[in-house]
This record gives structure tokens, C-alpha cells and sequence, in this order.
């Protein structure tokens, strides 16, 4: 059996996990997927890892395709995801409507989990929040950093603490059980990603890939991708 080969962000995994049996019954091929920050999968593509499907920003995509690793003509916007704060289900929802709130909800928790500062969107972005928020060195010994927002959130929901809260980007954290999203981080701290989707320019199985990227990308799957974090 063929095996579609893709490498993505991890804030595209539960679109294409809600995706995965219709394609693999339509086409016979199954999907082998790897997730992670959206650094980590460029630097596997350019190291010559295979992949016939690629998943990133839109900013990394348009650098693939400039320099020939991706095709230009494929590249398809999933949508947009916003960066967003969770708390373990079943917690009282902290206030977080502006970066004053934002601030006080942080330095009230005892764990904070986070993707990795430098690979990952969300925790790139996360660490500059906490500096803008003149908050790092406060809280630097609760930090909880993760590869990916999804292993960040699955710490999360584990979590013992007494207080703990996370931020990722909003796909991973609808994607985790046991979590709930609070809200979208506020103005002045927010962040807005749209993901794309485009072929390798390596692929082995480009016809197969360029049927699961309609399937993530089409109008008849807006409604699903609203329901997994996508605006």
C-alpha cells in the first residue's frame, strides 16, 4: 500500500487526522505523518527528508517555494489560527481580556506550558509576550517548554500543579482532551497564522498529495476546519 508522507506543523495534526479515513478509503494510500514546530519540519525537508506534502506558514512556504523545495503553483491556504491560552477542563476560566489581565492570570499560575521558544510559532511568539509583558524572569522557573504545542498541551492536561496554564496555537489546544480553550491571546499580545499547504518539489506521490491538500483546503471543509481552530 502507498504512504503519503507529510511533514507539518503541528497546528494542521487534527485537520488532518479529521481528514485521514475519508482520504485513505477514497485513495488506498495511507498518510504517514510527521508533526512538529514548524522550524523543526523545514530544517527535515531541506535535510533531505522525504515528504510529499508539506504543511507550514505561509511566510516558510513562500521561502520553500522561492528556493525550489516546494512547488509555487501548489501552495493552498488552510486558514488562519490564532495563538491562545488554555486551562485543565473543569477550572475556572481566568481573565484575560487585555495584556493587564493577561499578565495577572500568568503570574498567578505555578506551571506554564509552552512549545519551544525557538522552533515553534506559538512559543516563539509566547516568549515575546512574556518579555513585552516585563514578566520573564518572574515566572522563568515555572516555564514548561515542549517540541510542539500538542506535547505542550498533553503536559498540560497532565499537569498536578495546583494552577497551571498554557499557550499554543488554538488548533492543538482543541485537538488535546482534557484542556479547554480560554480565548485567543489579547490586542497588543496577539498572534494571527495563516498555514499553507504545497507539494514537495521531491514527491514521490504528487497526485495523492495534491488530493489531500483540496481535501484541507477546499470550501466544503470550511465548517470542519472552524470546528478544529481554523478562521
Amino acid at each position: 500500500m502507498k504512504s503519503l508522507k507529510i511533514l507539518s506543523g503541528g497546528a494542521a495534526q487534527g485537520l488532518v487526522d479529521s481528514l485521514r479515513p475519508a482520504f485513505e478509503a477514497a485513495t488506498g494510500c495511507t498518510i504517514a505523518g510527521t508533526f512538529g514546530a514548524v522550524g523543526a519540519m523545514r530544517a527535515c525537508l531541506l535535510a533531505g527528508e522525504p515528504a510529499d506534502l508539506v504543511i507550514l506558514t505561509r511566510a516558510l512556504i513562500d521561502g520553500l517555494a522561492k528556493d525550489g523545495h516546494v512547488a509555487a503553483h501548489s501552495a493552498a491556504d488552510l486558514g488562519t489560527v490564532e495563538t491562545a491560552v488554555a486551562i485543565r477542563r473543569g477550572e475556572a476560566l481566568p481573565a484575560i481580556g487585555d495584556a493587564d489581565a493577561l499578565r495577572t492570570a500568568l503570574l498567578a499560575s505555578d506551571e506554564i506550558h509552552f512549545p519551544d521558544p525557538e522552533q515553534a510559532t506559538a512559543g516563539i511568539h509566547f516568549a515575546k509576550v512574556l518579555h513585552d509583558l516585563g514578566i520573564s524572569n518572574e515566572v522563568a522557573s515555572r516555564l514548561k517548554t515542549a517540541p510542539n504545542g500538542a506535547t505542550a498541551m498533553r503536559a498540560l492536561a497532565a499537569s498536578t500543579s495546583r494552577h497551571p496554564i498554557g499557550c499554543t496555537q488554538a488548533t492543538e489546544i482543541l485537538s488535546t482532551p482534557g484542556i479547554v480553550l480560554v480565548a485567543p491571546l489579547p490586542p497588543g499580545c496577539a498572534l494571527a497564522t495563516v498555514y499553507t499547504a504545497a507539494t514537495s518539489a521531491k514527491a514521490q506521490l504528487a497526485a495523492e498529495a495534491a488530493r489531500l491538500a483540496m481535501l484541507l483546503t477546499d470550501a466544503a471543509g470550511r465548517a470542519n476546519r472552524r470546528r478544529l481552530g481554523f478562521v
